[in-house]
């Protein structure tokens, strides 16, 4: 609504507190996925260690890698197969190394201060693990009596979580590498496939083999951040994104046929009904990622440069300063406009190929980590400030000012600014002064004492 008054968001009738007791360190923590076969020509764990001191200068505090086990060879896909297709959840990916080098990464992370978790396959294993041949009434079954796989992935088959063998087989391999690797926590693929109900059973029992784990589902739904999860998947905001820079003619993704997706029209205003729609569905102090891209928005919806355009530096703002933990993947530090191989070796970013793009990521850790009012779960409250369009977005946390053109236009921002006297510009340094136009994809962020 252009012109009204400055309202708090998140004000409406609030689900219960979520039980989770989230660790201090996530509260502003920045998470990094790591795609070991393509973060460095060799695509090794021992090739990646070198990598842990950048990162930490970057500013990371959680690496997420992705799957480390070993890959099916029945139905693999590619080369290489699919991280997704797991053989052996006790076992290693012999394509990276072996347990000693993961437990030498886990360590060398620690020492640097980070946290480190592992992305966790639990709906399905891939179609010759051991599980498969051993235990097939772990498995469901269609009308044939067949194993089979769910949407149309069909180097792996479905878990059946009736089965209460395969729910304790399932718990045990993941306390294993809690015992035996020291990891933090885990990422869960599809986690909204997967019986809820499980998920609360087996928190409490990982809780137990280390205490003050970090779960993150790869699901938006509320019911999972209640009692299993400390975040889930912004997709949501994900898809709003999208359809913004689509209303502003930024999107250009064409699929393998050569259509682009079809969005409804959406504008920066409409990213506060999402965070309404947010506070009214999401326990309290529950988390959310935020991301401009993925592993899959890379390799199968675009890049963010093909998905957000012009924006996509204005975006990558927003996943800082909206509520919520920010999401870095391989490359994106260093501005990677292609998208990596999934099913083979890829060649690795050069690291030091864009200094501007990794010092802006470096700028925005800063922010993350130095703002209380940013935290992610019970932060600072979203204040909306009037705008003059609403393809701006401009709201305070605190004693942080974001104001950001998600138009196809330069527009006036406020019919009446709000003051930004005492206040930094924090990507420039210099004292904070509001332009009397936005040009599209100009942001701006303020910060007070």
């Amino acid at each position: 609504m252009l012109g009204a008054c400055a309202s708090l968001l998140g004000m409406a009738q609030q689900p219960a507190e979520t039980t989770v007791n989230h660790p201090d360190w996530s509260r502003q923590a920045v998470i990094y996925e790591v795609n070991v076969r393509q973060a460095t020509p060799e695509g090794t764990f021992e090739a990646f260690l070198p990598q842990i001191p950048r990162l930490k200068e970057l500013g990371v505090d959680i690496l997420w890698f992705m799957p480390i086990h070993p890959i099916s060879e029945d139905g693999r896909k590619g080369t290489l197969g699919s991280y997704y297709a797991v053989r052996d959840y006790k076992g290693v990916n012999p394509e990276f190394g072996n347990i000693d080098d993961f437990r030498k990464v886990v360590k060398a992370a620690h020492d640097a201060g980070m946290k480190v978790i592992i992305d966790w396959v639990p709906n399905h294993s891939g179609r010759d693990n051991a599980w498969v041949k051993n235990h097939p009434d772990w498995y469901e079954r269609n009308e044939k009596g067949e194993m089979y796989g769910p949407y149309d992935w069909t180097d792996v088959y479905e878990f059946d979580y009736s089965n209460p063998e395969m729910r304790k087989a399932m718990t045990d391999a993941m306390a294993f590498w809690l015992r035996e690797a020291d990891i933090d926590g885990f990422r869960c693929d599809v986690a909204f496939e997967v019986p809820t109900d499980f998920w609360n059973e087996n928190r409490p029992q990982l809780e137990a083999v280390k205490p003050g784990i970090f779960m993150l589902a790869e699901a938006p739904n509320p019911e999972l951040l209640e009692h299993g999860f400390d975040m889930g998947y912004n997709w949501p905001m994900k898809d709003l994104f999208s359809a913004i820079a689509a209303t502003s003619g930024q999107y250009s993704f064409k699929d393998s046929e050569g259509k682009m997706k079809d969005f409804p029209e959406k504008h920066a205003s409409d990213i506060y009904v999402r965070l309404e729609e947010e506070a009214k569905t999401y326990p309290g102090d529950s988390y959310l990622m935020n991301m401009i891209t993925n592993h899959d928005l890379n390799s199968w919806e675009g890049t963010e440069f093909d998905r957000l355009g012009n924006l996509q530096e204005a975006f990558a703002v927003l996943i800082y300063t909206l509520p919520g933990m920010p999401l870095i993947y391989t490359g994106q530090e260093v501005g990677l406009n292609r998208a990596f191989e999934f099913f083979e070796k890829d060649q690795a970013p050069d690291w030091s190929s864009n200094a501007d793009v990794t010092a802006f990521y470096k700028r925005l850790n800063r922010l993350k980590h130095e703002r209380r009012e940013l935290a992610a779960g019970n932060g600072a409250k979203m204040e909306r400030l009037a705008t003059a369009s609403d393809d701006v977005i401009a709201f305070r946390r605190g004693n942080v000012i974001t104001v950001a053109n998600l138009g196809k236009t330069a527009v006036k921002p406020f019919k009446k600014a709000p003051s930004v006297k005492g206040m930094t510009n924090w990507m420039t340094g210099e004292p904070a002064s509001l332009p009397k136009t936005l040009a599209p994809g100009e942001y701006l962020i303020f910060t007070g004492e």
